[in-house]
């Protein structure tokens, strides 16, 4: 029963994580109908409140579930959540980063919420309603495919990264989304085939997504796709 004691230590580590500032990221937490979502937030700083800037929403992936309002953004959501804060980038380009925290695969409940955290935080902070973006990692780009597809005007562009899975009957909701997905050919075959076919099944719907698959990558690509040279500024240039 070793396995066993090692799992309860380990969740009592995770249930000890202290929920304060991490590289910049606050803990907050957004409540509806009786219903509790944590997430981080990424403030610019010296950002000006006469201008509007642009915000940044990243869906995390399994190794993100939790309860903590930590986990989010460590480890292998690093690279997905820090390339927007980077002093390079925040010079040129200054985003709110927002980064909430599922307790599950992103269940319909929770992920419905999202967009109430977006829209709470337009009336609070300066956002730029037309320069709003979401990514999505793994189970997170499953959930990226559900969010953009019931939600087609309220995103600028979306970022897809090794997606779990996709919504291909949805598709054409999505044709005038500028969308980038990023897959490795070695990941699950499920994985590789739901995004393969998002991105026909929007071209045929008379989109023009952007496809980028890495020849013999498995599923860990996100070091990769945060190199991408013109990632960042791709992302930026796109306006709804």
């Amino acid at each position: 029963m070793k396995w066993f004691a090692v799992l309860i230590l380990v969740m009592a580590l995770r249930s000890c994580d202290q929920p304060g500032e991490v590289d910049g990221f606050v803990a907050k937490q957004y409540s509806h109908s009786g219903k509790t979502i944590p997430y981080r937030l990424f403030i610019p700083p010296d950002y000006d409140n006469s201008e509007r800037y642009p915000v940044v929403l990243w869906l995390h992936g399994a190794g993100g579930i939790g309860t903590d309002n930590t986990l989010q953004i460590k480890g292998d959501q690093i690279p997905g959540t820090r390339i927007w804060t980077k002093p390079e980038n925040l010079a040129k380009h200054p985003a709110f980063v927002v980064v909430p925290q599922t307790s599950d695969r992103w269940p319909a409940g929770q992920l419905s919420m999202v967009p109430g955290i977006l829209e709470s935080l337009k009336s609070e902070l300066p956002i730029d309603p037309n320069r709003m973006y979401v990514l999505g990692q793994s189970i997170g780009g499953e959930a990226a495919w559900k969010l953009v597809t019931d939600n087609p005007h309220l995103f600028a562009a979306a970022i897809f990264v090794c997606s779990a899975g996709s919504r291909i009957s949805r598709a054409s909701a999505v044709v005038d989304l500028p969308v980038w997905a990023f897959q490795g050919s070695e990941d699950d075959p499920d994985f590789v085939a739901a995004t393969r076919g998002m991105i026909q099944a929007i071209r045929r719907a008379g989109g023009n997504p952007r496809y980028t698959e890495y020849k013999g990558a498995g599923h860990d690509i996100w070091d990769r796709v945060f190199k991408e040279p013109d990632l960042v500024e791709w992302l930026f240039a796109q306006h709804r």
